[in-house]
């Protein structure tokens, strides 16, 4: 079981590395996910990712009380804001962007309604 949580870790660990890259795809969710996982596995490098100066204090804030910064939240819903319309500009199918901007809403909702750190 140890392999498959540090496995775990060091997926989403990637997956939140080429989050820094790609702006669409977030960092801190699956940063969260290997900081989990790790303690689960290897304690030094969940505590070694809670350390980092750049995403450590917003994985903190989200472990003590749900918090997350403003500014991730006008990212992120201008991300998905732009999600939505880059899929009305490409034309896709009205009922898929009536789903996507019915989840991507609530999600949106969810999220601003979030305490701030």
């Amino acid at each position: 079981m140890h392999y498959l949580w540090l496995g775990l870790g060091w997926l989403f660990l990637a997956l939140g590395l080429i989050g820094v890259v790609l702006p669409v795809m977030p960092t801190v969710p699956f940063l969260l996910v290997a900081v989990w996982a790790f303690a689960r596995s290897s304690p030094r490098l969940g505590a070694r990712i809670l350390r980092n100066p750049t995403v450590g204090p917003h994985i903190r804030a989200w472990r003590r009380n749900g918090a997350v910064s403003r500014r991730a939240k006008i990212a992120a819903t201008l991300a998905m804001a732009c999600g939505v319309g880059w899929s009305t500009w490409f034309g896709l199918d009205p009922r898929l962007i009536a789903a996507q901007a019915l989840v991507c809403g609530g999600i949106a909702l969810w999220l601003i309604r979030r305490p701030e750190a």
